[in-house]
């Protein structure tokens, strides 16, 4: 078992397919969503039956804040974008999960949010791996 991982938890189906795994934080797993649209980043903490933030222990919500920035600053870096995007929803994916989005000025669907805009755009492969590699790098 995965250090800070708690028996009885798995990820959500719809996140599994959507997402491919980077890296292990300590609470977080670290995916990247598989939309070449936008960078977009997702943690997902590995507690079982976690929808809310307010569903964690005081503890683990100061170790996702603390992720949330480490991974946003790491992701402003990388890109040079102009806004970082943070949220966590669940309105589709109950599982709790935050979504940290790289966005800049005129990008696909600026200034509105990203979910529902238009299609999904796959990586290829390379692509997918020099953009893990630079996440990777970064943190």
């Amino acid at each position: 078992m995965l250090p800070g991982l708690k028996a009885g938890f798995s990820l959500d189906a719809r996140l599994d397919a959507d997402t491919d795994p980077l890296m292990w934080l300590g609470l977080c797993e670290l995916r990247i969503m598989n939309d070449r649209r936008w960078p977009w980043l997702i943690l997902v903490p590995q507690r079982p039956e976690a929808v809310e933030i307010h569903d964690l222990t005081p503890l683990d919500q100061a170790m996702l804040t603390f992720e949330t920035n480490m991974v946003a600053q790491a992701l402003k870096n990388v890109t040079g974008c102009t806004k970082i995007n943070t949220g966590a929803l669940g309105n589709v994916v109950r599982q709790l999960h935050v979504h940290v989005i790289a966005r800049n000025e005129g990008d696909a669907g600026w200034p509105g949010p990203v979910w529902g805009h238009g299609v999904r755009e796959p990586y290829d492969r390379a692509d997918l791996h020099r953009f893990a590699e630079s996440v990777k790098a970064a943190l």
